[in-house]
């Protein structure tokens, strides 16, 4: 088994083998993963965060060892907190780094970094303030990052800074967590889910006080939360279909 770490600021996840691909996901500054299977060009990995499989570049990642990525999975994330900083090498080369990257390996890339970070799982009452630093993000299928952000990354990379592990995908996501039965029941930072015709899970967004919630939907954005689902303030219509509304911490 070799094992890896994201030398980059953001790496594209992909479905395949192909720069043309579907991107899943992202992989952040600091993310260190399992190579499952290499090929000429390409890597099938598993983010040790998260467990989330996809297939990278082989040019965009930095080959470690087994004991370095077992010190680093054990160790508590240290996280960037900055909208966009940057990680200077010895040569005084310059990487810019977005929010949320792990800097748990600066030592094992030689890298400095000078930026604000944290380690702290923080209360429950901090995840909407969090979830701010989004706002206004554009949507991006499989993003993680305020440049571009998907729903479920968008809840995934809240509660990572802020000391919280959940999984990647929506559907995965519901899977956690204590069901509540009413919207009344839920407090901020709650996720609430929602489904479309065939039932299947498709969107998530995190719930504010006074039955608001925010979510990224064309943008990281604030709408309306009722017992039908969220209710856009812009267009005055229902947008997604509520099916449950889950506490995870």
């Amino acid at each position: 088994m070799q094992y890896g770490i994201c030398n980059l600021s953001i790496v594209p996840l992909r479905l395949e083998a192909a720069d043309t691909s579907e991107m899943v996901s992202q992989v952040l500054y600091g993310d260190i993963f399992k190579i499952l299977e290499a090929r000429k060009s390409w890597c099938k990995i598993r983010l040790a965060f998260d467990k989330y499989e996809g297939w990278i570049d082989q040019k965009q990642y930095l080959e470690i060892s087994k004991e370095a990525y077992s010190i680093i999975n054990q160790e508590i994330p240290i996280l960037s907190t900055d909208l966009v900083e940057c990680v200077e090498d010895d040569h005084k080369q310059l990487y810019s780094i977005p929010l949320g990257s792990s800097l748990n390996g600066l030592q094992l890339l030689n890298h400095h970094f000078e930026g604000h970070s944290s380690n702290i799982k923080q209360k429950k009452e901090a995840l909407v303030n969090t979830a701010f630093s989004y706002l206004n993000a554009p949507y991006l299928w499989g993003g993680k990052t305020p440049f571009g952000i998907d729903c479920s990354g968008f809840t995934q990379m809240v509660y990572k800074l802020n000391g919280y592990k959940i999984l990647r995908d929506a559907s995965q996501q519901a899977s956690q967590g204590e069901a509540l039965s009413f919207i009344e029941e839920s407090e901020p930072g709650d996720l609430a889910f929602f489904d479309n015709a065939e039932g299947t899970i498709t969107h998530v967004g995190i719930i504010m006080r006074d039955n608001y919630i925010i979510h990224a939907h064309g943008k990281v954005r604030i709408d309306r939360l009722d017992h039908s689902g969220i209710y856009n303030v812009d267009t005055r219509m229902h947008t997604h279909k509520l099916r449950v509304i889950k506490k995870i911490i």
